[in-house]
């Protein structure tokens, strides 16, 4: 009785807190987004399902979504440009959608701002699994109210302001995607310590049984084009062939 009492209580809980968090759902095929629309509502979550895709930043900022699913071959409008414009104007996670059973498109979204990407048909229960894990480190980034010391890390010409989530790269501020700052700011904060992809994947994207961790690579050359004046030199980043990588100071 006791278990079964505190599975009903978590199982509660749960729906609580997902019934605060809203989820925009760009999606083109009908049948396709009213079945991802009922499985996010039955998992608790607000959902805004977006039909007209002229102005669907405005939309997802209107709603102020926590999460968008984005799918990349819509009508009339390129979904990865899509995906840098929603980039440029919101941080919260955004979830690529692709119909091709290849990893190239995925990663081209993720190169302009996306933070995860998977493929059609799509696992009911791996497509909450990768929800649920965006939405919880998110909400552990940026979700707190509790005042917070400022941490600033100076590792020669880049200067990282972890309370502000800001970078400056030879005296000038950069921008960086959410995925990349925290990529940056955890090898910076962990000098000279070799880290394989799956360690960063699983630190980073807080996932160690879904996803791609091609992703890794992705956001290190993207963070490489940010840092470096010579990508082909990394001055920072140093790839450890067949281990992973290691921030050098």
């Amino acid at each position: 009785l006791g278990s079964g009492l505190f599975a009903i209580f978590s199982t509660f809980f749960a729906k609580a807190v997902a019934e605060m968090q809203k989820i925009t759902i760009v999606e083109d095929d009908p049948a396709m987004r009213e079945e991802l629309v009922l499985l996010l509502e039955n998992e608790g979550y607000q959902v805004q399902a977006i039909t007209e895709f002229t102005e669907v930043v405005a939309q997802v900022r209107a709603f102020g979504a926590n999460l968008v699913l984005l799918d990349l071959g819509l009508p009339g409008r390129d979904g990865f440009s899509l995906c840098a414009d929603l980039r440029k104007t919101c941080g919260v996670p955004i979830i690529l959608v692709t119909s091709r059973n290849s990893t190239v498109d995925g990663l081209r979204a993720l190169s302009l701002g996306g933070d995860d990407y998977i493929t059609k048909p799509l696992s009911p229960s791996e497509l909450v699994a990768r929800v649920r894990a965006h939405l919880a480190r998110y909400a552990r980034l940026v979700g707190s109210n509790q005042p917070t010391q400022a941490a600033t890390l100076q590792i020669r010409d880049i200067k990282i302001d972890k309370s502000a989530r800001r970078v400056w790269i030879r005296g000038e501020e950069t921008q960086f995607t959410t995925k990349e700052f925290e990529l940056l700011a955890f090898l910076a904060e962990h000098p000279n310590h070799v880290f394989s992809k799956q360690e960063l994947f699983k630190e980073i994207w807080d996932m160690d049984s879904v996803g791609d961790i091609a992703t890794v690579t992705v956001h290190i050359k993207k963070i490489r084009e940010k840092i470096d004046l010579n990508t082909n030199k990394p001055q920072y980043i140093e790839t450890i062939w067949g281990v992973g990588y290691r921030f050098k100071v």
